[in-house]
């Protein structure tokens, strides 16, 4: 199962309040701002800060 567009469009970083964007292999959330991803556990996503690692910009 895959996360619906409709909780995509709800969903917004902890940390920024910035919209989150799925990453490429589904995994993840990444916020476009901040650049913090959230992992996706059991198709639910893990929204805590202290969960969050922090990538690169893509470019």
């Amino acid at each position: 199962m895959t996360i619906s567009q409709e909780l995509l469009d709800i969903l917004a970083c902890p940390a920024c309040k910035q919209e989150v964007k799925l990453t490429p292999d589904g995994q993840g959330l990444k916020c476009v701002n901040c650049y913090r991803v959230y992992p996706i556990r059991d198709d639910i996503p893990v929204m805590l800060i202290d969960e969050a690692r922090i990538e690169k910009p893509d470019d």
